[in-house]
């Protein structure tokens, strides 16, 4: 959950992916209860599981690190970046937080109704504020959709809005869906590992820096739900993905 604090196919065009955007509207994401505004980072990097003959990536998708592929934030967005000017730079990458949505359940995997939910996500950030200050674009950095494709949030070079006053050279990694009322689906979990693993190792950052919403200071959230919460603490365990 954040606190500031997109049949797939090379044929789907972006105004079919943000035809109908706003048809979601701020449909009271409920998000991570604790977070705040603080700075943004850059440059798209990501890796994510390869597509399968059904669920395949459009053109458009780039693949940016290593094995990684990531949905560009152009196709689920017309913004390109932050639309306020009260953001920071990230400063580099010291920790990673995970969180689900929570918010209503999700379980789609087409493209276009991904790419609405995440506009979704955005829109009721905007409306969001932490000590008087609203926040300046969606929270996470990355998004997982039940697919298991990853997507590109916020700039990785602007510090994020997820986990308030814990935001400073914090990766903030969401994955799409309520897991306090759903799980998580395989393809998540699968590009979960593989993609917070490489982060690790592209930032450095030990297991014991890897953490869930509910274990960063101060938090008051169930964040990233129990069904996520075991998955990870299984992860971080020795002889886990992440250890």
């Amino acid at each position: 959950m954040s606190n500031e604090t997109q049949p797939p196919g090379s044929s789907v065009s972006r105004r079919d992916l943000l035809r109908g955007g706003l048809a979601l509207g701020l449909f009271g994401l409920a998000g991570c209860k604790s977070g705040g505004e603080s700075a943004i980072p850059g440059p798209v990097q990501a890796t994510g599981p390869k597509a399968s003959p059904t669920l395949a990536a459009p053109a458009a998708a780039q693949p940016i690190v290593g094995s990684t592929t990531v949905m560009p934030r152009a196709l689920w967005t017309k913004v390109a970046g932050p639309v306020r000017t009260n953001h920071h730079p990230m400063g580099g990458v010291e920790r990673i937080t995970v969180h689900h949505e929570g918010s209503t359940a999700f379980t789609a995997t087409d493209v276009a109704t991904v790419a609405r939910r995440i506009e979704s996500v955005r829109l009721a950030h905007l409306n969001r504020r932490t000590k008087g200050e609203p926040w300046v674009d969606i929270g996470y950095h990355y998004i997982i959709d039940p697919a298991g494709r990853i997507w590109e949030g916020r700039d990785v070079n602007i510090r994020g809005a997820h986990v308030e006053d814990f935001n400073e050279h914090n990766l903030g990694i969401m994955c799409l869906g309520n897991f306090e009322i759903q799980s998580p689906t395989p393809q998540q979990l699968a590009t979960l590992q593989r993609f917070v693993r490489d982060q690790m190792n592209r930032y450095r950052v030990p297991v014991a820096r890897v953490l869930t919403h509910r274990e960063c200071p101060g938090a008051r959230t169930a964040c990233p739900g129990r069904n996520l919460q075991q998955p990870m603490l299984a992860y971080r365990a020795r002889g886990g993905a992440f250890a």
